[in-house]
């Protein structure tokens, strides 16, 4: 049984904004041909500033969210499942939804684990009715996007939601325990009832998020609603990927899962020496690495699982990365005009731009005149630029000027 979504639904899309700033958004089949360059539009100097400063306000109010401090699960185990059937040649989806989705598997990755470095991720693919586990729960994202790459990606028949989610169930059970599923067809050929499989993975604390290619599902959605993930259906290329990055954040806690839970874990020393030695995880000679705290096995990155006594190694700066979900930035607050009393950035030390003269007659001067170009941290009270913020947000998580506030007070 599916279900389309309304196509009225409005979404924040960055690429298109400027170009369909009047039009509500469809999907990509119903849009006609687009020439990305058509929503660049110069000013009255010549320049492009109020384009580009245009693109980056849209892509601040997307990165914006709840910053409310709630109890989250910092040690994620996560398998992402892959939908490999025949349904994943069409080409609504530039270039086609396998081009892409193996695409942004990639950049999934390489974020999820700039974002969790002490978490761990499996790749699982479904197709012809039957699942493969392509790579097991490791900690190296290079594990899991060179076996994408160096795989033999193909399609055929149908996937198979049960046999995949079976797979993906047996997780450790310390930290939190997701599956996340990009699926583009409309059927599963399952071998026995999904729903007792569902059932499992709701007494089991697996929280289960589906990215749809095609249309809305039924057991889909109703698997998601169970299991407290979440499900989406793409619009286009841009929301694919909004849907996907919004995965990455750690989840909150279940009060199931809330009660205290200690996990061993060992902070091995790095060694470079002048002649390699075998290391424990690839069997190859290398110079460096790392020593396991507990085994004294050699070990190439970090962080990771000892191949030898199974210990989960880690460095400090993996937990100092971790530990800014737990205690997120506030969002910043934009200066109107009448506030904006200072002229550079706090952080960047760039001039602010001055508020420029009501011209009559000029509509291109409004974007300018409405955004004075600050925003204001709501602890600190220091102003920003559009970048700073950004980069603060997206990149340190952590507030310059409260920051300095803190030293100069002790």
């Amino acid at each position: 049984m599916t279900k389309i979504i309304n196509s009225n639904e409005e979404l924040i899309d960055i690429d298109d904004e400027a170009q369909n700033a009047n039009q509500q958004i469809g999907y990509a089949w119903e849009e006609e041909y687009k020439r990305s360059w058509d929503v660049l539009q110069e000013d009255e100097d010549g320049g492009l500033k109020h384009t580009v400063e245009h693109l980056q306000s849209r892509k601040r109010k997307r990165l914006e969210r709840d910053t409310s401090i709630i109890k989250r699960g910092i040690i994620r185990h996560m398998f992402l499942i892959i939908d490999l059937s025949e349904a994943m040649l069409e080409k609504d989806l530039r270039p086609s939804r396998l081009d892409l989705t193996l695409s942004y598997a990639e950049q999934f990755i390489l974020e999820f684990f700039d974002q969790n470095p002490i978490s761990q991720l499996g790749v699982i693919v479904s197709k012809s009715g039957v699942a493969e586990k392509l790579m097991g729960l490791t900690g190296n994202p290079m594990d899991n996007i060179n076996v994408l790459k160096k795989k033999n990606i193909d399609t055929d028949g149908e996937p198979s939601l049960q046999n995949a989610l079976e797979m993906a169930r047996h997780v450790p059970a310390h930290g939190s325990r997701e599956i996340l599923i990009i699926m583009g067809s409309l059927t599963s050929c399952d071998p026995g009832d999904i729903n007792e499989t569902i059932d499992n993975l709701v007494s089991e604390n697996i929280r289960v998020s589906i990215v749809g290619l095609a249309a809305e599902v039924q057991i889909c959605k109703l698997m998601c609603k169970k299991t407290k993930g979440t499900y989406g259906v793409v619009l286009n290329e841009a929301h694919f990927k909004d849907l996907l990055f919004e995965i990455i954040p750690p989840p909150p806690v279940s009060i199931v899962k809330s009660k205290s839970e200690l996990v061993v874990m060992g902070f091995p020393r790095g060694v470079n020496e002048s002649m390699p030695s075998l290391c424990a995880c690839h069997s190859k000679p290398v110079s460096g690495g790392y020593i396991c705290a507990r085994c004294n096995s050699k070990i190439c990155d970090l962080p990771t699982d000892c191949p030898i006594c199974e210990l989960t190694l880690v460095s400090s700066p993996h937990l100092a990365r971790s530990y800014h979900h737990l205690f997120p930035v506030a969002n910043f607050e934009e200066v109107p005009w009448s506030s904006a009393f200072t002229t550079h950035c706090y952080s960047c030390q760039m001039p602010f731009q001055t508020q420029p003269q009501v011209v009559k007659g000029r509509s291109n001067n409004v974007t300018s005149i409405d955004s004075s170009g600050r925003y204001n941290c709501p602890k600190c009270k220091k102003h920003f630029c559009i970048e700073c913020d950004t980069f603060i947000h997206e990149v340190i998580h952590n507030c310059p000027g409260c920051l300095s506030t803190s030293e100069n007070s002790t």
